[in-house]
Order: C-alpha cells, then sequence, then structure tokens
C-alpha cells in the first residue's frame, strides 16, 4: 500500500488510485468497441457529431461499464476475498461501504449522461443497469446462474452498448431492425466469452455457490459449451449478411471464423489453463467480426 492510499485510508475515504483499480479501465474495451461498431452501422455522416460520440464513449465504458464492475465487486467482496484478496475491498484499501457508494453514484451519473444523449440512448443505460444489478444484486443475484448471468453480461456489453452507438448519431430514430438483429447475434456470442472469463474464478465460485457453467458443467464441458455459444451467432450472421447481399463482408467473418476455430483446438486441450490464451487470440478476432459486419450494415433496409 502507497502512502497516499494509507494517508487516504486513514481518514475514512479511499485513494483516488483506489477508485479507479475499483472501476477497472481494462473491462471498459468490450462495451466502448461495441458502441464504435454501432456507430459505423448507422452509417451516419458524423460530422458536427463528434462530440455525441465521445459522450457515448464516456457513457459505455467509464461510467456503464465501470457502474457494473462497482457493483459486482461489492456484492462479490466475500468471493473475492477467496479469488482475489488484493481486490479493493476484500484488501480493506476501499474503507468501510465505500465500495456500494461509489456503485450508486456512478449509477446516477450514467443515467443521466443517458438521459441527455436522447430517449433510446436513456432507455438502453436505464437497461444495463438494471441488468447490471440484477446480475451482482441479490435478490436477483443472476450470477448465481451461469446460463443467465452470462447472457444478462453479454446483453449489456455487447447489445446495449451497440444500440446506443447507433442511437447517438440517428438523433432520437430507432435504429434499424438489422442492427438490432446483429447487435443480438453478437450479444448471444458474448455469452460464451463469459463463460470463458469464469474459469480464472472456479475455487471461489464453488466454495460460494456461484453456478457459473464451469462450476455447474465442468471445465471441459462448459469449455466446449463456449465456443458453440461464440460460434452459432456468427454464422447466423454471415447467413443474414448474404441475405442482405453482402458477401464479401460475409466472406471476411467466415475466415474470422475458420481462425477461430483453430484457436479453440488449442484451448480445449486446456481450458481452464488457456482461457486467459484464447481472450487474447480468439476474442480478439471475433471483435473484428463484430467491426465487419458493422460496415457491412451500412445501407441495409429496414
Amino acid at each position: 500500500m502507497s502512502r497516499s492510499q494509507a494517508s487516504a485510508l486513514a481518514s475514512g475515504v479511499p485513494a483516488p488510485s483506489v477508485v479507479v483499480e475499483l472501476l477497472k479501465p481494462i473491462t471498459w474495451f468490450p462495451p466502448m468497441w461495441a458502441f464504435g461498431c454501432g456507430v459505423v452501422s448507422a452509417g451516419v455522416p458524423l460530422r458536427g457529431k463528434w462530440h455525441l460520440v465521445m459522450a457515448g464513449v464516456l457513457l459505455c465504458g467509464p461510467l456503464l461499464c465501470a457502474t457494473s464492475q462497482a457493483v459486482n465487486d461489492w456484492f462479490d467482496r466475500h468471493v473475492d476475498a477467496i479469488n482475489e484478496p488484493g481486490r479493493p475491498i476484500p484488501s480493506g484499501r476501499m474503507p468501510g461501504r465505500w465500495g456500494l457508494y461509489i456503485a450508486v453514484l456512478w449509477s446516477g451519473l450514467a443515467a443521466a449522461c443517458g438521459l441527455a444523449l436522447g430517449p433510446w440512448v436513456f432507455g438502453a443505460s436505464v437497461a444495463g443497469l438494471l441488468l447490471a444489478w440484477a446480475y451482482s444484486a441479490p435478490p436477483l443475484r443472476l450470477k448465481r446462474n451461469g446460463w443467465w448471468g452470462n447472457l444478462a453480461c453479454g446483453v449489456c456489453y455487447e447489445g446495449f452498448a451497440w444500440v446506443t452507438g447507433a442511437a447517438v448519431v440517428s438523433g432520437s430514430a430507432m435504429p434499424s431492425l438489422p442492427i438490432f438483429y446483429i447487435a443480438a447475434l453478437y450479444s448471444l456470442g458474448a455469452h460464451g466469452i463469459m463463460t470463458l472469463n469464469d474459469f480464472k474464478s472456479v475455487d471461489g465460485d464453488k466454495r460460494m455457490a456461484i453456478g457459473s457453467l464451469p462450476v455447474r458443467l465442468g471445465s471441459e464441458t462448459a469449455a466446449h459449451v463456449a465456443c458453440w455459444v461464440m460460434a452459432l451467432p456468427q454464422v447466423a450472421v454471415v447467413c443474414l449478411m448474404l441475405y442482405w447481399n453482402r458477401p464479401i463482408h460475409a466472406c471476411a467473418v467466415v475466415l474470422l471464423l475458420g481462425a477461430q476455430a483453430l484457436f479453440m483446438q488449442r484451448l480445449l486441450d486446456n481450458p481452464r489453463q488457456l482461457a486467459p490464451w484464447y481472450n487474447g487470440t480468439g476474442v480478439s478476432v471475433y471483435v473484428l467480426g463484430m467491426l465487419v459486419a458493422a460496415f457491412a450494415l451500412r445501407g441495409v433496409a429496414s
């Protein structure tokens, strides 16, 4: 613990560096990327709208995603004491109930930012906040069931962020139905990514009765399920692109899916050990496919 952190802790207030650690900036990339894909998919000229785009990026990453991290850390503090005892709350560097206070404050800031960006953005923001709290907080605590909890995460991180991006640059207009279709499919695929993230916390989840898929199904079966859940929505994306007469984009997604399949073969050799490796390889290719799909959506009629 640094001198500044110790001084802040003695005063009963967390140090700024500890607050940033609680909000986990490294996790902000997926929703910010999905937001960018939404902006691209809308096919709207951005001249005079860059301030809206930057506000949307702020909303999806440092506000909404950060809120979900704070909420999760507060309600997972007992699990983190087993899996990650160095985290701000179980380590004692986040004193008292400050973790909860920050979660509530960031929820309010996120809702206010969403309201300022229009009705569709506000609706997506509120829905994302509700799912973030339902995922971690009792009585629902969706994360106790890996099927429902991972779906909630996928929808928040990919679907809502994608729709928000399209809505921000489209004014008050509802994003087109094709945008909703693609956002929904990549949200389903993200369910598999969330399953891979659960491999790092299997021991604590077992002890605290958190029914993640690796706990429920075992590591090998959960890894196979995750791979299929990631792959099948992308097959549906390819089919939609062909239906919309976007053969070049469809071929690009097929090639990216083929690369993921190669990475998946190695992942399945030792899923618990290789899940972090796959997150840096296969998931990177997955998100490139999202951008390809976003460009394919430009000009597709509802």
